[in-house]
């Protein structure tokens, strides 16, 4: 019998939802009310309107996040600059601001020096790559962890859950989207039992990302187990931009000794359990070593967020010292201002084109990007390099597939070569260059991740793992199409359509 997967709606979203769109109208409509009835009301609109532009333009936002708002903004008189108000930047509170202080001076972990120095003296361009990311993200170099690869979720998933079954200490898992069945079941079974044995269990999911997939409170079911269950950012009546900066990042770490990332999320789509959009192609990589810590402590930051009660995170931290192994690991976070003053995946996915110097191989969903990574993908084709790009041939989201494509042709004349999985639907988030360098974890080349989302990833140097990485690209291209004019062109509804989505996709 083909199995069913519920589609849930709770009660508690639509209220939220609805609270959300009444209060924002309601204010929206006591200020228009207020400005019809008193002219120097509206004046005041005029001059706050011109503020909020002037504001706008001269912030250190990226161009392309500035256009859709300046276009809202001065078009749509009141409602333009209350939106500005309510959803443009995500504040923190003072308490939120001690915690993330806490857990970043809790957290700290053998001094990483003389593996940059040797990284440096061993190569000066991945040791900038490094050095950025330490600088952006507070990461670590560490030359002490080995690094597997799965090139299906098919495979990670066995590999994940006997590692668990091994947990004495501890279990911590934050995902994006967690849907009952075969593999969250799996993972459950595990959980309930650890829990039953002393271990300390941890569950972070996003609210909105399950909306869809698990009860409203099933955070509740999973406490009753004995399992420390957090909601994300929980959607909550409020209206300002809270609820647009989602965790998006998927991350297991079992005693501080083991850790799992890359796209992969506990749900039968993506170990081809359930068929939605074909075959589902994504990656993942185990990590075994001191990086891991990078690993618990994003997972910590988010719990904290949460949570009213602080502990010591420091005992969840491993410092011995390990062997030396080949290659360098930096796992980093990423994610919205101010919890992270840059866009830290974008800087580093440019940096990786701009030192290339042979190819770059890259796999994303989606592919609506900004001016800067357009050009920076662009310019590494220019020089010669060899860029390819594999994304979905059958879409998840039309309108989304409609926009990645729309950036096809502009790549193609600069010479990068594009391929459309035909077998189904690619979910990784893998960016190799030269063969000796790599990017892997949840970051999609789309808006969504790149400026809006919490997300991780792990890059790498002269890891044995990348040779894996690049054999699966090249495999995964020999079942892809290769992209040519005729698939660019689009009707004239859809060019019109496709400009408007443009417009207004950073805010998406």
């Amino acid at each position: 019998m083909k199995k069913k997967y519920r589609n849930y709606m709770p009660f508690r979203f639509v209220a939220n939802i609805l609270l959300i769109l009444s209060e924002t109208a309601l204010v929206i409509f006591l200020v228009a009310l207020v400005t019809i009835q008193n002219r120097y009301f509206l004046i005041a609109e005029a001059v706050t309107q011109l503020v909020v532009a002037v504001v706008i333009i001269t912030g250190n936002d990226n161009p392309d996040y500035k256009v859709p708002w300046l276009f809202f903004v001065l078009l749509v008189p009141i409602i333009g600059f209350m939106f500005y108000f309510m959803f443009y930047s995500r504040k923190l509170s003072p308490s939120q601001r001690r915690r993330l202080r806490l857990l970043h001076s809790q957290s700290a972990v053998l001094t990483d020096s003389p593996d940059a120095e040797r990284l440096a003296a061993e190569s000066p361009s991945a040791n900038s790559q490094a050095t950025l990311l330490k600088n952006l993200s507070d990461a670590h170099v560490y030359t002490d962890t080995a690094v597997n690869y799965f090139p299906l979720g098919d495979l990670m998933l066995p590999a994940m859950l006997a590692d668990m079954q091994t947990a004495e200490r501890f279990i911590f898992l934050e995902y994006f989207i967690i849907q009952e069945g075969e593999a969250w079941n799996s993972v459950l079974e595990i959980l309930r039992q650890k829990a039953a044995a002393g271990v300390d269990v941890r569950v972070i999911y996003d609210d909105i990302g399950c909306m869809r997939t698990l009860p409203g409170d099933y955070f509740k079911t999973l406490r009753d187990m004995g399992i420390k269950c957090i909601t994300f950012a929980r959607l909550r009546a409020q209206a300002n931009n809270k609820f647009n900066n989602r965790s998006h990042r998927k991350i297991t770490v079992i005693d501080g000794r083991v850790g799992y990332t890359g796209g992969i999320n506990l749900a039968d789509e993506y170990i081809n359990k359930r068929v939605r959009f074909g075959h589902w192609k994504d990656v993942g990589v185990r990590l075994e070593g001191g990086a891991v810590n990078e690993l618990t402590r994003l997972f910590l930051a988010d719990y904290n967020m949460n949570v009213s009660v602080q502990e010591d995170a420091a005992v969840f931290f491993r410092t011995e010292v390990r062997p030396t192994l080949q290659g360098y690991v930096v796992p980093f976070g990423d994610g919205p201002k101010p919890v992270y003053d840059r866009t830290v995946s974008k800087i580093a996915i440019i940096n990786l084109l701009g030192q290339a110097k042979q190819r770059v191989f890259m796999m994303t969903p989606y592919l609506i990007i900004d001016s800067e990574l357009t050009q920076a993908i662009e310019n590494a084709a220019l020089r010669g390099v060899d860029v390819r790009l594999i994304t979905p041939h059958v879409p998840d989201k039309k309108i989304v597939f409609t926009m990645t494509r729309s950036y096809y042709a502009r790549l193609m004349e600069a010479g990068v070569s594009i391929y459309e999985y035909t077998p189904g639907f690619v979910h990784a988030k893998m960016y190799v260059a030269d063969g000796d360098t790599a990017i892997v974890g949840t970051v999609n080349l789309d808006y969504r991740s790149l400026v809006h989302h919490f997300e991780n990833a792990v890059w790498m140097y002269c890891v044995p793992a990348i040779e894996d990485m690049e054999k699966d690209f090249l495999e995964t291209q020999e079942k892809s199409v290769l992209v040519d004019e005729e698939m660019t062109r689009q009707s004239l509804p859809g060019k019109f359509v496709r400009t408007i989505v443009k417009l207004f996709a950073p805010l998406l």
